[in-house]
């Protein structure tokens, strides 16, 4: 068997691992439990020190092919002190962005290339010139979606430049979250109903204003003179 053929057999292979352990977690109930904060606090401490160590893997496995890193990183500071749900969601955050990032570009590069959002294409100078700040940019903006593990993953950034990059992006995000989320969770509690109401409606009209001020700008631009 040649060297070519070996290396697409082996990627073969890992992509229907992937596809058969999303379908066993799916079948076994374990995306369905990973996609609620509540569920995920019950189950770690069920599992006393070792959730630590299943927090991580959970989050590094599954996040990356299509759990939101967001449940992991809410529900960090309800379980552990705030100290402790940095490290993890920190760990977690990487191992997931390594995972993803890895399974761009080294397993199904061909495949997922056409995947990356045609928005972060005007990136690619960028990443070739500048690609630290870049992606340091996006991690810190975005944080950690598939979609921007994958556009990483088949650009040209070099795998340490990405991870790097990605560990200074995420610091400060993860930190406030780890830091304010506990008190930001009792504080939403006692909010009424009536409040997240008004807020609703002012964010809607906002973005109606927003909208019709930029159609009213395109139709100026269009009149002729």
């Amino acid at each position: 068997m040649t060297q070519a053929r070996a290396t697409r057999t082996l990627k073969l292979v890992a992509v229907v691992a992937v596809i058969l352990l999303a379908a066993l977690a799916h079948r076994l109930g374990v995306l369905q439990r990973f996609a609620d904060p509540a569920l995920v606090a019950q189950t770690l401490l069920r599992f006393g020190v070792w959730g630590y160590l299943a927090f991580v893997l959970a989050y590094a496995l599954l996040q990356p092919f299509g759990v939101p890193g967001t449940v992991f990183v809410v529900a960090a500071p309800l379980i552990w002190p705030w100290p402790v749900a940095f490290v993890l969601s920190l760990t977690g955050t990487m191992l997931a962005s390594i995972v993803g990032f890895s399974f761009a570009r080294f397993v199904a590069r061909d495949w997922v290339a056409s995947l990356a959002s045609e928005r972060f294409r005007k990136y690619d100078q960028a990443l070739a010139t500048r690609a630290f700040s870049t992606v340091f940019f996006l991690r810190f903006i975005f944080w950690m979606p598939q979609w921007l593990h994958t556009f990483l993953g088949v650009s040209k950034v070099p795998f340490w430049t990405h991870f790097w990059a990605s560990l200074a992006g995420y610091v400060v995000p993860l930190f406030l979250v780890s830091f304010f989320g506990q008190r930001l969770f009792n504080m939403l509690k006692e909010v009424e109903a009536g409040v997240w109401l008004e807020v609703g409606l002012g964010l809607g009209g906002l973005a109606f204003g927003a909208w019709a001020v930029r159609r009213h700008r395109r139709r100026v631009a269009q009149l002729p003179g």
